[in-house]
């Protein structure tokens, strides 16, 4: 295809093989924006491979001493959840091997345990002290103990007519949709993929334009703005096809695709990004500043998704500023339509955010970077 001599530069055609073909020249390009992708695809998810939290060192205190307290204990030890790595003479001394960080948690059987049980007579019970900085863990040694409990107390003692008040236990059943095992791989995994497709296409994009700023050349024909920001967008395409479909089926991740509505929504989160990388860019007087300045920003990106906390629970300008990036109506689009194979109705507010954001960077990039009316190339800024 012939350049374009109302621009004086590439066609978009010209363009788009082009910014391929550097792409695939350039290492840190490579390296950044295809090599990096399939690194974190089988890296990231390998930490969670067991799916739940297991074997969390706990120090018991048995004050009861009794028959169903020596039951329970050997219950808990029986579970995946939790390991009793200690066995202290009092509460004090498992609260100071837990601030040593020698467990995860004290749970202490108090004394008149099986009594209490057996004739519901009131008492101290069972109290679980848990190292709350780390949530799950905390969650996951509450309920194993609650667990073992529960089983005791409802299914053994009723059994032996020794529980009678109340009438017949009540069964709770809890089953997990979206994510059958309940794992914490199933949970973050899909929508940590989202960001690591915009995170390096945005630092690819960015890092390509940074080098053509310190070269004098980042002014662009029309055309070759075009077929440059669809060649970025094409390379982010190429991510998530390999994402979603090769590597969430190769990880084992739970889904219930809409794969049209995937197909669908795919080229719109690749543009949006892609703008951004290439606008940003533009600001960047070399290549390496782009890193260094980006770098940071795949922490908070993540918690602006809503996947740690509720989005609608974060303040109101927080929740403005996160619309603003790509990934968080990503998150809010792609997980529902892989994991809960929603349609795009469902999904229309994000895509709508995605279009938008579209149509804003790409505009942003083409005000900045393309020359109009045949303008000669500007002065770098």
């Amino acid at each position: 295809m012939a350049a374009d001599p109302a621009a004086g530069t590439m066609s978009f055609g010209r363009a788009f093989r082009a910014t391929w073909a550097t792409v695939l020249a350039s290492r840190t390009l490579l390296s950044t924006m295809l090599l990096a992708v399939v690194l974190y695809a089988f890296y990231y998810p390998a930490p969670y491979s067991q799916e739940v939290a297991q074997q969390l060192p706990v120090v018991l205190v048995d004050e009861d001493a009794s028959a169903l307290s020596r039951e329970l204990v050997r219950d808990l030890e029986a579970t995946r959840a939790v390991v009793v790595v200690d066995r202290a003479p009092g509460v004090a001394e498992a609260q100071a091997a837990l601030r040593a960080g020698k467990a995860d948690g004290v749970v202490l059987i108090a004394r008149g345990l099986e009594r209490q049980l057996r004739t519901g007579a009131p008492g101290a019970g069972i109290a679980v002290w848990v190292n709350a900085s780390y949530l799950l863990r905390a969650s996951t040694i509450g309920e194993a103990v609650t667990e073992v409990l529960r089983h005791l107390a409802v299914e053994k003692l009723a059994v032996l007519g020794q529980i009678v008040r109340g009438g017949p236990p009540v069964t709770v059943i809890r089953e997990p949709l979206f994510n059958p095992t309940a794992g914490y791989k199933g949970y973050v995994f899909p929508a940590v993929a989202i960001v690591i497709v915009q995170q390096t296409l945005l630092f690819g994009a960015a890092t390509f334009m940074g080098g053509r700023r310190s070269q004098g050349s980042w002014r662009m024909g029309r055309a070759e703005y075009l077929g440059t920001w669809a060649a970025f967008a094409s390379v982010g395409i190429c991510t998530c096809l390999f994402l979603f479909g090769f590597i969430f089926w190769v990880q084992g991740i739970p889904r219930d695709e809409n794969v049209g509505g995937m197909l669908f929504a795919t080229p719109l989160l690749s543009a949006a990004v892609a703008g951004l990388g290439l606008w940003l860019g533009s600001f960047f007087d070399r290549s390496e500043r782009a890193m260094v300045i980006l770098g940071p920003t795949s922490a908070p990106f993540f918690f602006l998704s809503g996947t740690a906390w509720p989005l609608d629970q974060m303040p109101r300008f927080v929740q403005l500023l996160a619309q603003a990036i790509p990934s968080t109506s990503g998150v809010h689009v792609f997980v529902p339509l892989n994991q809960m194979h929603a349609t795009l109705a469902d999904v229309a507010p994000g895509l709508a955010i995605l279009s938008g954001l579209g149509l804003l960077y790409g505009g942003l990039g083409w005000q900045r970077i393309a020359r109009h009316g045949g303008r000669p190339p500007a002065q770098n800024v």
